[in-house]
């Protein structure tokens, strides 16, 4: 059985603001969602630009049906949190609660890099402090990764396939690549699918920094520079991305707002190193060759590339090697951006957050610019839309996502017509 799968709902929490459209609109007017870091002293990191969420009133959603009561928030951490309200609102802009269907055929995959990576840390502090009898007793089911899909679950009712996939920062794309093949296979006929992340302690920026991962600029004009020469490391983001995936033809049924068709999902593993991409390009091109076989499409098809796109020294030239592995000379042609240069590096979240671009791009044929792009770099040199928005009709994409370990995972969208 194989069967067609789109994307009918869409939610997001971003440095952009709250929803979906405020994202949309955001990338649009290539508006920045960075700010200077206020939570910690950043001298002791030298780590001072953050894509922090700023606009998020949590008590605006206390008492809302699918969200969650005060006495509730104060036991879901923030990556959880985040995940909510983005279901929340992706269901609603699906116009359906979905009670038509068999709720053992309705899932929910949504994944976390680092889950509650905050939260530990505080209650590390505690026990440090007062002893092993003052750790939260919702500490663990609050930490876990998985508990942002289990908590979508009870506010829904969707009780088929319901996991957490982490795999670092290709986490976004690879749950909703393994959702539309749950659908496509015929295992589910709709998934809640997508990534979330949340972390503001100093702990956090002081690992990444000390691989070497996170710019130290201070210009918040010129800290996320994807494919730039004096590219200097990401900007480490929160938020969440969640897409409604349904199969097409029920969503054809009900008359359903359809964004894009998922058409093709790839996914590879480098075998090479911890945290530095393959330097060929050779498996994550495959992700791509991979996403466009199974769309049953070539690289002459594909108008855009959403590239996972860091603004770190190795993922750039890496990936650019990728897409000339994927594309050959068609890499010349295709148009590439990447949506970190306006909100950085959501970690687990930043697929899902793309993905959401990248259909609304195939929607209404508008490819965002690469912004704050200045210096070329002669390993980089394909076109990266660094000369503003570009408007053309687009008639399928791909966006990438390459995780540390080596994970890649590509996702194949395309308009959905009959």
């Amino acid at each position: 059985m194989s069967r067609r799968v789109v994307i009918t709902g869409m939610g997001a929490v971003t440095p952009l603001g709250v929803g979906a459209d405020k994202l949309w609109e955001g990338v649009k007017a290539n508006r920045l969602g960075f700010s200077y870091i206020d939570s910690f002293d950043s001298e002791r990191t030298g780590i001072k630009i953050a894509g922090v969420v700023r606009d998020l009133d949590e008590t605006e959603y206390y008492g809302v049906e699918g969200c969650f009561d005060k006495k509730e928030a104060k036991r879901m951490d923030g990556f959880t949190k985040f995940a909510v309200i983005a279901a929340h609102e992706a269901l609603t802009d699906a116009g359906s609660d979905f009670s038509d269907i068999d709720p053992y055929r309705a899932g929910v995959i949504v994944g976390s890099g680092i889950g509650g990576i905050d939260l530990t840390l505080n209650e590390h502090s505690k026990y440090l402090e007062k002893g092993p009898g003052r750790i939260s007793a919702f500490y663990v089911p609050m930490m876990i990764s998985n508990m942002a899909a289990g908590t979508i679950s009870m506010k829904t009712g969707f009780r088929g396939a319901n996991f957490d996939i982490t795999t670092a920062c290709a986490t976004g794309t690879h749950s909703i690549g393994e959702a539309f093949r749950k659908i496509k296979d015929g295992y589910l006929d709709v998934c809640i699918a997508g990534g979330t992340e949340s972390t503001r302690e100093e702990f956090t920026y002081a690992a990444f920094a000390n691989m070497k991962a996170l710019t130290k600029s201070g210009d918040l004009e010129r800290c996320s520079v994807p494919f730039d020469k004096e590219r200097s490391g990401f900007v480490l983001s929160e938020g969440s991305g969640i897409l409604i995936l349904e199969e097409y033809e029920h969503a054809k049924a009900r008359g359903a707002k359809i964004y894009a068709e998922v058409a093709g999902y790839g996914a590879t593993c480098d075998g090479y190193h911890m945290t530095s991409p393959m330097p060929t390009g050779e498996a994550a091109g495959m992700g791509m060759t991979l996403a466009m076989q199974e769309a049953g499409l070539s690289p002459s098809d594909i108008d855009y590339i959403n590239a996972h796109g860091t603004s770190t020294g190795l993922n750039d030239k890496y990936e650019t090697a990728a897409i000339k592995n994927a594309f050959g000379e068609e890499a010349y042609r295709v148009k590439i951006n990447s949506t970190k240069s306006m909100i950085g590096h959501l970690l687990g979240a930043a697929g899902a957050v793309e993905a959401i671009v990248t259909a609304k791009s195939v929607q209404e044929g508008l490819i965002h610019a690469t912004v704050g792009y200045k210096v070329p770099d002669e390993e980089c040199d394909l076109d990266y839309c660094v000369n503003g928005n570009v408007e053309q009709e687009v008639r399928a994409a791909l966006s990438n996502s390459l995780g540390f370990g080596g994970h890649n995972a590509t996702l194949c969208f395309r308009k959905a017509t009959d």
